[in-house]
């Protein structure tokens, strides 16, 4: 789960620091956050396969740090937040679509060796990383309608992105241990 945690971390100070439609200075702690865990973990000898959403948060980060501080007015005006979203679901939609989902080079590296050919264990994977799809999705689109309709409702911002981050966390740590009591049930 700290994994995790660690991972989002330029996502989730991106978010608290956007949600006053002022996303500037989110988008350059963003990046150097997503620059300072990526050479941390390569230092560490992670692999690039664990380090999608790593690699996906500088290049976003990057582009909308420079955008934000030279275009004028900022080029995605309020939607930042939803922007920021609408490009993690794209990251992980992506990573299914090319069957690099972005949660199996992460498992592992919290995985014995043995397992990571088996079937079951892509498959699991697969299937927590289409629930981050949905849930990066889901928030990329209530966020953007939210800004639509309530752009000053904060409260009901951070509601969202709080559960965005934190239902797909909970079902990457439980899944697992439903597919392994299931498996155990049937021996």
């Amino acid at each position: 789960m700290i994994g995790y945690i660690k991972t989002f971390a330029p996502w989730i100070a991106f978010a608290v620091l956007s949600t006053s439609g002022e996303y500037r200075w989110g988008a350059l702690v963003g990046l150097l956050l997503a620059l300072a865990l990526l050479v941390l973990d390569r230092r560490k000898g992670k692999q690039w396969a664990a380090l999608i959403i790593e690699c996906s948060s500088v290049i976003f980060f990057g582009a909308l740090a420079i955008a934000a501080f030279t275009i004028s007015p900022a080029p995605l005006g309020v939607y930042g937040p939803a922007a920021a979203s609408a490009w993690l679901a794209l990251t992980a939609w992506g990573s299914l679509a090319i069957r690099k989902p972005f949660t199996l080079g992460i498992a592992k590296t919290m995985v014995p060796k043995e397992f990571h050919d088996n079937p079951v264990f892509y498959r699991v994977n697969a299937v927590i990383t289409a629930v981050w799809a949905i849930g990066f999705t889901l928030d990329a689109t209530l966020v953007a309608l939210l800004l639509n309709v309530a752009p000053h409702a904060t409260a009901a911002l951070i509601a969202i992105k709080v559960a965005a981050f934190v239902l797909p966390a909970i079902f990457t740590i439980r899944y697992p241990q439903i597919v392994r009591a299931r498996q155990e049930a049937g021996r």
